[in-house]
């Protein structure tokens, strides 16, 4: 008996607004599983779950979201994780003053402005941030998608469920009381 495994050889893309983020075709499951731990890790140290994020210090917000930043970039083709991590120092009056792809050193730097602060290059919402984060798991972490082809990576449609409880069409139209 001999059975064949398809391995991805296209990217993954992840189009949030009109820009394409590329993922790995294949990420080899102990780099993923270590990039996860350390995810998990960070999130740990700081005492938050991604569902608590509402009542958490902002700063610890900040640095959680970065980490989700980095595990996303780790399963990325380095030039979407370049612009996916990428922070830039702000003036108060909106300027780009400086990049950096380092939250501490973007920091310094920031601090040595009056008013400046640092924002990601490609702003996202969190949501935004945390769907990425599932579709990633899902992808490279053993979801049960197809593995043939990134197109077939995209989220499977529902399976038809059980009919509803309401009245078909038909029914409803010949129905006539007391009968």
């Amino acid at each position: 008996m001999r059975k064949s495994f398809a391995l991805n050889t296209e990217p993954h893309v992840a189009d949030i607004g009109g820009t394409e983020l590329k993922f790995e075709p294949e990420v080899m499951g102990d780099e993923f599983m270590d990039a996860y731990a350390e995810l998990r890790e960070a999130q740990r140290a700081k005492g938050i779950g991604l569902e608590d994020l509402a009542e958490a210090d902002p700063k610890d917000i900040r640095r959680t979201m970065r980490s989700l930043r980095l595990f996303l970039a780790r399963q990325m083709l380095p030039e979407s994780a370049q612009f996916f991590t990428r922070l830039d120092v702000v003036s108060a009056g909106g300027e780009v003053i400086e990049s950096f792809h380092d939250l501490d050193e973007a920091e310094k730097a920031a601090e040595q402005h009056d008013g400046a602060r640092v924002v990601d290059h490609f702003r996202l919402p969190t949501r935004v941030v945390v769907e990425l984060l599932e579709w990633v798991v899902e992808l490279f972490g053993g979801g049960s998608r197809p593995t043939t082809s990134s197109s077939a990576s995209a989220t499977a449609s529902r399976r038809a469920g059980t009919r509803g409880s309401a009245p078909s069409p038909s029914k409803a139209s010949t129905r006539t009381r007391g009968r």
